[in-house]
């Protein structure tokens, strides 16, 4: 995660213009040790960028509920410390309709850099409830392209006109 922060910080620096809707949420699994207090310490030690990079903690049943039904993470034995502890390496990509994109294996160095790209490529997408730039110029574009024929039509008119005229003139020898 934090080589993901750093991509985006030097993206940004480079003139890459990252869109405000990129974080990177990190949920605590033991929201009963982690409080807030613990968490900003954790943020603070490992310099976590707080625009960037949500640690977030809150109710350990719709923690559970939400990482299992909504990001279908799978519940991994916690070795002997805690069957129902949800501990994986997993990274989810999730677009900005909450629809899951992507799983990647954060200890997995190609799968992080599959996971850049995928975020590049899901930045370039086009917001599906986002209008097109054309959407209320048709009637525009018609008109447009109707006086666009008809003058297509009236220069060939004169065109054979001009060419019919010259070519019938008087030959001489």
């Amino acid at each position: 995660m934090k080589k993901l922060q750093e991509g985006i910080t030097n993206a940004k620096r480079v003139g890459n213009n990252t869109p405000d809707f990129l974080h990177l949420i990190s949920f605590s699994i033991d929201p009963e040790r982690d409080s807030v207090e613990r968490l900003k310490s954790w943020a603070d030690r490992f310099q976590v960028n707080p625009d960037q990079w949500w640690l977030v903690t809150g109710n350990k049943k719709e923690i559970y509920d939400m990482a299992i039904k909504d990001m279908k993470i799978w519940i991994e034995d916690g070795k002997g410390v805690d069957t129902d502890f949800i501990h994986t390496d997993i990274f989810v990509l999730i677009d900005t309709s909450l629809h899951v994109r992507g799983f990647y294996h954060g200890l997995d160095e190609n799968s992080v850099t599959k996971l850049s790209e995928d975020i590049i490529l899901l930045t370039l997408e086009k917001d599906p409830k986002e209008r097109g730039f054309l959407a209320d110029k048709l009637q525009l574009l018609a008109v447009a392209f109707l006086i666009a024929m008809a003058a297509v039509g009236v220069f060939l008119f004169v065109f054979r006109k001009k060419s019919k005229h010259v070519s019938s003139g008087p030959e001489k020898k």
